[in-house]
């Protein structure tokens, strides 16, 4: 059996699949199979590996499933004991395998594990998607080590002796645990895009699993590349699958309790973007909040079955957040990144 099953979910770009597909086998850790998940390019993707990567298994789908749905595909294909979901827009070094596997065999109760992401177009600083291990405050907003919200930091060592436990691992370079997928489920399709990843942590850890970071090793993430961080759509999917993830995992007094105060944050959103900058992110929240309400029976159902998987009560799930929010933190207090997770990450 092969010990790792690489699923690298891809949508047109030749030069940036070739950059990762060449960093990737020049690992010194070669007990894997690459699975590349095509949904569906335009740019001759498909004859691109067949023709120089003849060793990858191509699988062409003639539609876009997005992340969740190229990557389910390739976690229901594998019968390797860990999964590593890799984007397409990723550079490694040779001991980028090595370290993830070292970390996540040693330690039964680790679900998933993620490498340090540095920027691939600045790389001293650390990569919007994922930083050195993602967070969530209580009211749901993500963030992550190295970066909260647009502001980014320099990797400065600053984060290496810090609690390896982090609230998610990112998709962008995620090696999981495939018996935790086969207890809690795969990724949730109807995000399509976009924190589905969280979304997945957060269940691994109310089945009673943890989620680490490893700093000994790390990844270069072309942040951005599918869709920019001011695209219209890519805000609304976060806006959107946002709320959908609290609603699916926190009991329902949290819920009750933080839900609310959310909401009226989405509705601060929209009225100071509209107001002072110019109203994407305005209509995207709104969007955001009319396909809840629209999909609602469906949201709440998927939380039926989540609840029911429940092995780890909210007051202990809560403890691996941060108590605060990190929109009152960041933008009223001026507090940066590391000053932040300082505080509750020892």
């Amino acid at each position: 059996m092969t010990k790792i099953t690489i699923v690298i979910p891809h949508y047109n770009g030749i030069d940036i699949l070739r950059d990762c597909l060449q960093s990737l086998f020049k690992n010194t850790f070669t007990d894997f199979i690459t699975l590349v998940i095509d949904n569906g390019s335009s740019d001759g993707s498909q004859e691109f590996v067949k023709q120089e990567f003849p060793q990858v298994k191509l699988i062409e789908n003639e539609i876009n499933l997005g992340y969740a749905g190229g990557c389910n595909q390739g976690i229901q294909m594998s019968d390797s004991p860990y999964i590593l979901l890799l984007n397409n827009d990723t550079v490694m070094p040779e001991n980028f395998l090595s370290e993830m596997i070292k970390v996540i065999e040693n330690d039964d109760t680790i679900a998933m594990v993620q490498p340090k992401i540095l920027s691939i177009q600045n790389r001293n600083h650390f990569d919007y998607s994922g930083g050195a291990g993602g967070e969530l405050d209580i009211f749901g907003y993500p963030f992550a080590r190295g970066r909260i919200f647009d502001e980014v930091e320099q990797d400065q060592g600053q984060y290496n002796a810090i609690d390896e436990n982090c609230f998610w691992t990112s998709g962008c370079a995620l090696l999981l645990r495939k018996s935790v997928t086969d207890e809690i489920g795969v990724l949730d399709e109807d995000f399509f895009a976009h924190q589905e990843e969280i979304d997945l942590n957060w269940r691994a850890q109310l089945a009673g699993y943890r989620n680490v970071v490893t700093t000994h090793t790390f990844i270069y993430h072309y942040s951005g590349y599918t869709l920019r961080s001011d695209n219209e759509r890519k805000m609304f999917l976060n806006h959107r699958n946002n709320l959908i993830m609290m609603i699916k995992n926190y009991s329902l007094s949290h819920l009750i309790l933080l839900f609310p105060i959310r909401i009226i944050l989405e509705l601060l959103t929209i009225v100071v973007d509209f107001i002072f900058w110019e109203g994407k992110r305005s209509r995207a929240a709104l969007k955001s909040l009319i396909d809840l309400s629209q999909n609602i029976c469906t949201v709440l159902s998927k939380r039926k079955k989540i609840q029911k998987l429940r092995k780890v009560p909210d007051r202990k799930i809560t403890k691996n957040m941060y108590k605060g929010s990190i929109v009152f933190e960041h933008f009223l207090k001026k507090k940066k990144p590391f000053d932040i997770i300082s505080s509750f990450r020892k």
